[in-house]
């Protein structure tokens, strides 16, 4: 059982959380087919474990997603701390109508995530993606009014620019910034958003820590990929950039060898090092996977450790964009 917790944001927005969470994403949409009843056995299996921190969006399946957390927690609701998304705003069919962070669709998105979930209040609402047609004050003020209505409890920002977070913090206290981070996705050091967040007592949530499954090192060639999965057609997984990408890879596989775990532990070990205000959201289908992930939480990297990371993996190695669009990132 997880007993370790950490607090994203301070003061009134301070929400404690498992210091590892699940992301639940994969479970229903671009990681190739799901099961439904794999993935709630996940879920309920991640609650037991103390793994109590959920991620979901509304744009997940889309709306699938949530309705399957939903009835993960039916029945266990005081034991998760749950967070959701609005913003990538998508009809039923799949079709992508857009970021979307009018004051009216705020409203109206946290409703229907809301009565998706089969919750009362979210504990942690994120805007997925920032809106460069509304102010973000705008954005900012109809999900403060939210939190006054006692409808959600705790506010978030993902993949927005220091900028951006700052004039969001300026109308509600962030509680979390959720963007990637990993041994193969290091922007956040580089571009001030991680200085930023921290000046602020800003949390910081890493979604995609084991790079997107890659730095599990099970992913050996494109083929490995259903032909649905999303993957294939991400820049880092293709023709020059994938085996650049390997050759990163191979250098974290050996470090993690000599230290007696997976490549997938130690990757996850390392964002856990970064400090006690970061928490890393995994996301896996599989039992095995879940477990393996949790283990991580008991790695101990030495300052040698870490210095032999940050050689294999430095901020900038790897080949390739994060997205084949990267408009929507960092605004």
């Amino acid at each position: 059982m997880v007993d370790s917790r950490r607090t994203l944001g301070t003061g009134t927005a301070a929400l404690e959380v498992s210091a590892e969470g699940l992301g639940c994403m994969g479970m229903s949409e671009f990681y190739g087919k799901g099961d439904e009843d794999a993935s709630l056995a996940v879920i309920q299996a991640a609650l037991d474990a103390g793994v109590t921190f959920l991620d979901t969006a509304d744009m997940y399946g889309p709306f699938t997603n949530e309705m399957l957390v939903g009835r993960a927690i039916a029945s266990r609701r005081d034991d998760v701390v749950l967070a959701t998304k609005f913003g990538n705003q998508r009809r039923e069919d799949g079709t992508r109508l857009g970021i979307n962070g009018h004051p009216d669709y705020v409203r109206e998105a946290c409703d229907a995530s809301l009565a998706r979930l089969g919750v009362d209040v979210i504990d942690l609402y994120y805007q997925h993606r920032v809106d460069p047609s509304v102010p973000v004050e705008d954005t900012w003020g109809a999900l403060s009014e939210l939190v006054a209505a006692g409808k959600v409890r705790h506010l978030g920002i993902s993949e927005a620019s220091p900028s951006t977070i700052r004039r969001a913090h300026a109308v509600h206290p962030v509680t979390a910034l959720q963007t990637e981070w990993s041994l193969w996705s290091r922007d956040v050091e580089d571009n001030d958003v991680l200085t930023t967040v921290r000046e602020l007592g800003i949390g910081f949530v890493a979604y995609s820590p084991l790079g997107r499954g890659f730095l599990s090192g099970n992913i050996r060639s494109i083929t490995d990929l259903d032909e649905n999965d999303f993957r294939r057609h991400s820049p880092r997984f293709q023709g020059e950039n994938f085996e650049k990408n390997l050759e990163l890879l191979e250098r974290v596989r050996r470090i993690a060898l000599d230290k007696g775990v997976t490549p997938s532990q130690l990757a996850l070990a390392w964002v856990l090092a970064q400090g006690d205000d970061v928490v890393p959201i995994p996301g896996t289908k599989q039992r095995r996977y879940l477990d393996e992930n949790i283990a991580a939480l008991a790695i101990e990297l030495s300052e040698d450790d870490l210095r032999a990371i940050d050689a294999a993996a430095p901020v900038g190695s790897s080949a390739g964009d994060r997205y084949a669009d990267m408009s929507s990132v960092n605004r």
